[in-house]
């Protein structure tokens, strides 16, 4: 059993592994310039070269995206309690297009990218904590209203544990997209940040710049979404149902 679980753990490591040395090699290969694709080596001395400006670039996207997904958790689990499905119309605005409008009215700078990444991931939390709320079974509102349960006892002891599942599975979805929204508004308006840094780098053609600041921002996506994934473990093992098989068997 251990070395099943070995062997699964390893797959991913050793598939990004081969994949970075094809792009080695094939770059190599064909001589491809390194303003078009650099190497991963190339990628890896940038990432040494510019560790200064890029912690300096990539706090500062860090600390934004954290300020609008906290904000999107607040604001999707009260959305998600009082409205639920209501919100799809909201979220086929394209939230790039508001950026420009959120330049106007606060300036360039922190909010705007606070601003953009809140709206980008506060929606799959409100869906995903009104699906849950959605599973309560009425036989057993009806039991718990004969209780003298009242609307919101019911979604406070009943409803919202048994959202919780959803609840951490959308905050998974949520933080990628609130990078997504950081990035996005940092390259259209503000000095500062992984988005700004990459614009600049690009218009320099300093592309393996480019490219370690993509990294950056997947390390921390990866570091916050497993850090969710540990949390869902605890607190929603109840919810899990996991099959384990001998091998032996």
């Amino acid at each position: 059993m251990m070395q099943s679980e070995l062997v699964e753990r390893a797959v991913p490591w050793a598939a990004s592994l081969g994949l970075l040395l094809i792009w080695e090699i094939g770059c190599t290969l064909f001589n491809v310039p390194e303003f078009v694709l650099p190497k991963p080596t190339v990628v890896l001395a940038a990432l040494v070269q510019w560790a200064g400006p890029i912690w300096f670039h990539a706090s500062h996207t860090l600390i934004t995206t954290v300020l609008g997904f906290a904000l999107s958790v607040g604001a999707g689990v009260l959305i998600g309690i009082a409205v639920g499905s209501s919100l799809v119309g909201f979220n086929s605005i394209p939230k790039v297009a508001i950026v420009p409008v959120l330049v106007i009215w606060f300036g360039i700078g922190v909010v705007p990218a606070v601003l953009t990444a809140f709206l980008m991931s506060f929606f799959p939390i409100a869906v995903n904590v009104a699906t849950g709320l959605a599973t309560v079974e009425p036989e057993m509102e009806d039991v718990l209203r004969s209780l003298g349960a009242k609307p919101r006892d019911i979604i406070v002891k009943v409803g919202l544990p048994r959202a919780l599942p959803y609840f951490f599975a959308s905050l998974k979805v949520a933080i990628t997209l609130a990078f997504v929204g950081s990035v996005i508004s940092e390259s259209i308006a503000s000095n500062r940040g992984i988005g700004t840094m990459m614009v600049q780098a690009a218009s320099d053609f300093r592309i393996a710049l480019v490219f370690a600041g993509l990294l950056v921002t997947a390390v921390m996506g990866i570091a916050m979404y497993a850090g969710f994934a540990m949390l869902e473990l605890r607190t929603t093992h109840w919810a899990t149902r996991r099959m384990d098989f001998d091998a032996d068997d």
